[in-house]
């Protein structure tokens, strides 16, 4: 029984009591009154009576006939006059009938009053005993009304009193339901405050459940803020703040080689004759040029969603920018503002310092090393040229996909509308083999025999041209279907576009079709991190609105901005998926191994599931596992997933056959 229905209980119970005893005594004490009253009357009536017979005379006749005409006038239950031995002379009774109250009223409340006597004398001679009763349909007509008085004035208490107490209720329920809400968000990794209200006792526990999460809070950001800065002590270079070259080549590797992306456009910087430039300046003046040249390309990688400027090695810079960015306008860009720092540092063997980029476009599929070394031999076209100079290339192959942002959007809606479309499963695995759910990315061909497209190569477009709302809902639908197939598929993890849950329309519709369907419960959708940042508030909307349907929420391609973890306190996502990018070679990498290791920390802290994408061999796998991860992805878990599924295949052919 909940507290509030106790409370109410105690309260009922205590004002029933209460007013029950009131009506009670009042009522005995009513009979008791009406009793001596009724006594008194008769005792009264019998002694006017005697003397009336006294003063006129008696006889056994006008006896009777004044007895009679007495009773006849209602008011009397008994009139008797007995002799002096003991013999009735006359005696009139009332009858038993209705007396106008309840008869458990009258059970209930019986009233015994004594009855009057008098003496009649004739002269000096006693003539007898007069006994006299009132009829006491009268006391009882008063009890009956008085007792329906109170009750109704203790019926106007009860309910004045039960006003009081919801009033009284609502204050206390309030900020009660606060602090029980506050535990509710704990209990599903959101870390709320609340404010303290009026009532002393509550106030307490407002107050410590309040410097519980603030110190939870203030805990892990720190213990983030710490993390943050070994993820960057590992990953980026300390002189000018941009990414090392093994942090920016597993970005390009990513780039180039993951499921969602686009490609992009991979530029190279070199400064010319660097060593002849730091004999002639100085180590101080050189190192101030390669901070300059550092905060340029930070702030060219800052205003491009997943850019990223490197540091390579002493002389060579990078610049890796999304491929919906004109690459002309940032090579352009990029080489007015590096020569125009550069011209500032003149030294006494060289009167200017020269700056080459070279930049080449490519798509996904693309391998790295290829990227790397066509761009590189633009750069040395540029160095052959001997000053300043900016090369583009187009690394893209020709694959028949449409050109024009017109042709796409035809060529994307007629696939939504005749079902050219699918889902696509990549095991995700416990780090104890048990499957934890299938990564669905969705696939789209233009037509029936079709080459199917990964997501990274129409989301870009479908973004720019509005569709993703539509291509997210489908995929979702996909997901759904294919968990009613499969009523032992432990679950399926669908990606959801950022710019599609900015959108209250779309995230309505999600939320209805999600509630409709038994499955959804095994539903795990996933936001990129980059798209959670910028619409965040739309982010936790999504949460708010879609937990009831039971699904999970989750973000991924996580870590690159580990330090705003305390932003997800309050929101209650189930799962991080962690970016491949500090997953490569974990085994040879001390820095993201502690990055990682603390990460997961946190994590298993607030009970989030931390998942590991990417993984490309058993070495990488060990390493997670030393990290404390609960489950991994790619590659590697996709040919175990694989074989597993091959040695159960044949095993149950071979039952089979057995059986035969």
């Amino acid at each position: 029984m909940s507290m509030y229905r106790q409370f109410w209980l105690a309260v009922i119970t205590s004002m029933l009591l209460a007013l029950g005893g009131s009506l009670l005594a009042s009522l005995f004490s009513a009979r008791s009154y009406l009793e001596a009253q009724l006594s008194q009357k008769n005792t009264d009536n019998a002694t006017v009576l005697a003397l009336a017979f006294n003063q006129q005379g008696v006889d056994a006749v006008s006896v009777e006939i004044a007895v009679s005409a007495l009773f006849d006038s209602g008011h009397y239950d008994l009139i008797r006059v007995d002799d002096p031995s003991g013999q009735t002379l006359v005696e009139r009774r009332a009858e038993i009938g209705e007396i106008g109250v309840p008869a458990w009223f009258v059970k209930c409340l019986p009233l015994h009053a004594a009855p009057g006597y008098a003496q009649i004398s004739s002269g000096w001679k006693q003539f007898g005993t007069l006994t006299l009763i009132s009829h006491s349909r009268f006391a009882y007509a008063a009890l009956w009304q008085g007792a329906l008085q109170i009750s109704g004035a203790l019926a106007v208490a009860c309910l004045i009193g039960g006003c009081l107490g919801s009033l009284i209720l609502l204050r206390l329920k309030a900020p009660l339901a606060a602090v029980v809400r506050q535990a509710g968000a704990i209990s599903e990794r959101r870390f709320t405050t609340i404010g303290e209200p009026d009532v002393p006792e509550l106030r307490q526990l407002a107050a410590a459940m309040n410097g519980t999460v603030i110190r939870l809070k203030a805990m892990f950001e720190e213990e983030a803020a710490r993390l943050d800065a070994v993820r960057r002590e590992a990953n980026f270079d300390a002189l000018t703040g941009l990414a090392n070259r093994a942090h920016f080549l597993a970005h390009l590797h990513e780039a180039a080689q993951d499921e969602d992306s686009a490609g992009g456009t991979l530029f190279i910087i070199r400064i010319a004759r660097l060593a002849e430039i730091n004999r002639s300046l100085g180590r101080e003046a050189t190192d101030d040029l390669l901070q300059r040249f550092g905060g340029i390309l930070c702030e060219f990688s800052g205003q491009h969603s997943q850019a990223l400027g490197a540091r390579l090695n002493g002389a060579d810079f990078a610049l890796l920018i999304p491929a919906n960015v004109s690459p002309q306008t940032i090579g352009e860009a990029l080489l007015r503002r590096l020569t125009r720092e550069a011209s500032a540092f003149r030294g006494s063997s060289s009167e200017h310092v020269a700056i080459w980029i070279a930049g080449g476009n490519f798509l996904y599929g693309i391998a790295p090393a290829l990227i790397l070394a066509q761009v590189d031999a633009a750069l040395a076209t540029c160095e052959s040229e001997g000053r300043d100079a900016l090369r583009l290339i187009d690394i893209r192959h020709v694959d028949g996909t449409p050109s024009t942002a017109r042709d796409w959007s035809e060529h994307i809606r007629r696939a939504l509308d005749r079902g050219w479309i699918r889902l696509v499963f990549f095991p995700v695995e416990r780090l104890d083999g048990e499957r934890l759910h299938d990564e669905c990315p969705l696939r789209l061909r233009f037509n029936t025999d079709g080459e199917w497209l990964p997501a990274g190569r129409f989301m870009p477009l479908a973004e720019r041209l509005q569709l993703t709302g539509r291509l997210d809902l489908a995929a979702v639908r996909l997901g759904l279907d294919a968990l009613n197939a499969r009523p032992d598929r432990v679950g399926i993890a669908i990606n959801l576009s950022a710019h599609s849950i900015q959108d209250p329309a779309f995230r309505e519709e999600l939320r209805s079709l999600l509630t409709s369907h038994r499955a959804a419960s095994r539903l795990w959708l996933e936001i990129p991190e980059p798209g959670v940042r910028v619409h965040f508030d739309a982010f936790r909307e999504l949460c708010r609105d879609l937990k009831p349907a039971g699904c999970r929420i989750g973000i991924e391609h996580f870590g690159h901005h580990f330090s705003e973890i305390g932003r997800l306190y309050d929101i209650g996502i189930d799962y991080l998926k962690i970016d491949s990018i500090f997953v490569r070679d974990l085994d040879t990498h001390i820095g993201n191994q502690t990055f990682l290791k603390g990460l997961a920390a946190i994590a298993r802290n607030i009970g989030i599931i931390a998942i590991a994408e990417g993984v490309t061999n058993e070495r990488e796998l060990a390493a997670l596992k030393n990290a404390g991860f609960d489950a991994a992805t790619g590659p590697y878990i996709r040919l175990g997933s694989e074989d597993s599924d091959l040695r159960r295949q044949k095993t149950d052919q071979l039952a089979a056959l057995r059986a035969e």
